[in-house]
């Protein structure tokens, strides 16, 4: 990976030096992060955004919730609301952020869904509120030091990975490709299915560069489902004018296009917030063309209000759910290492001693 604009790059040296210092700050304990006696399971990536955490703590809510009693913690990028918020019915998108009204509208029978900025703070709020919870699910912490994880998964994505990467502004990454040290396991997700041997091999000896010694790495894919309708009425075409607001539209679009008669591709910013009016001009697209409109899950939480949903009507809008899939048989181990690691956290010292 190149460059992204090498002017930029003295830029680039400042940012280091910062990020660096407060990493190193934190390392010598100068600064402070804190383990809570729950279990604590981060998910994250050295890069912004793109690497696919949504589907992975849902993949985790899934593999965890039929044992525990789950909580999810994230920031709430671009809600309204301020301070810590438990999600609860009445509730929005706008209070929550979109990734935690997602997983309030599909787990939130299962499992507690918080938001909040200082989530170091957030953690004894939860426990407070719901004192049940045995495992919390950290969306998008690792930059978040003050936090120490029990278990930290670094994300990083095939057609874009870390250690290909240099920092803002010339890159793509938050900090030096040094914080993967701080992963107990990376996963590359985003793999083509057909991934061959070799190239997990070369991949796996280019990010143990960067981790500790015998730091598992996983590959996986993103598995696209049946269209599923927003609307009621309506029937799936297979042609469609695909919309969404997302950090790496390429893998969804290559997929529409492969599987399905693609139209038209609108691409918005990661995190958009629809207007009425841009709504508004992919019905009229729709109509005029003959087709349906095809989004994701997470812009369909945007679109949940009346004035939306009167327009979307006219047409008909189906999402695509998404999941993730280990490849090399490798599920398996990972829901194994995660099992462990909670088995680990929750057994008394002394009979740890014992068995030794």
């Amino acid at each position: 990976m190149k460059l992204r604009v090498p002017l930029l790059f003295p830029f680039t040296l400042p940012y280091i030096v910062i990020t660096s210092l407060r990493n190193h700050l934190f390392n010598i304990g100068y600064r402070s992060s804190f383990n809570y006696d729950i279990m604590t399971i981060s998910v994250g990536n050295l890069s912004v955004g793109g690497t696919g955490k949504t589907p992975m703590v849902e993949y985790l809510i899934r593999l965890l919730k039929p044992t525990y009693s789950l909580a999810t913690l994230s920031r709430g990028y671009k809600r309204k609301s301020k301070g810590f918020v438990l999600a609860k019915q009445g509730l929005t998108v706008t209070d929550l952020g979109d990734e935690p009204f997602q997983y309030f509208t599909k787990y939130g029978k299962d499992v507690v869904v918080a938001v909040g900025e200082e989530r170091a703070l957030a953690i004894p709020k939860i426990l407070m509120e719901h004192p049940e919870t045995q495992a919390i699910l950290l969306d998008d912490a690792f930059q978040h030091r003050t936090i120490d994880p029990d278990l930290n998964i670094l994300l990083t994505r095939f057609d874009a990975p870390f250690f290909k990467d240099y920092v803002l502004p010339s890159g793509m990454l938050r900090e030096t490709r040094k914080g993967a040290k701080r992963a107990d396991a990376v996963i590359v997700t985003k793999c083509p299915n057909d991934l061959s041997g070799t190239q997990k091999a070369n991949f796996k000896t280019r990010i143990e560069k960067y981790t500790l010694d015998g730091t598992p790495v996983f590959f996986s894919s993103i598995q696209y489902g049946i269209p599923q309708p927003f609307t009621d009425g309506k029937t799936f075409s297979g042609k469609v004018i695909l919309f969404a607001g997302l950090a790496n539209m390429k893998p969804l679009t290559d997929y529409v296009e492969d599987v399905f008669e693609l139209v038209e591709t609108k691409k918005f910013g990661d995190h958009h917030e629809y207007t009425l009016t841009e709504v508004e001009q992919l019905v009229e697209q729709a109509k005029k063309t003959n087709t349906t409109l095809l989004t994701t899950e997470k812009d369909i939480t945007k679109l949940r209000s009346g004035e939306f949903m009167e327009l979307i009507s006219e047409v008909g809008l189906f999402y695509l759910p998404i999941s993730v899939q280990f490849l090399f048989d490798e599920e398996a181990k990972f829901n194994e290492l995660v099992h462990e690691a909670i088995k680990e956290k929750y057994t008394p010292e002394e009979e740890i001693v014992e068995a030794e």
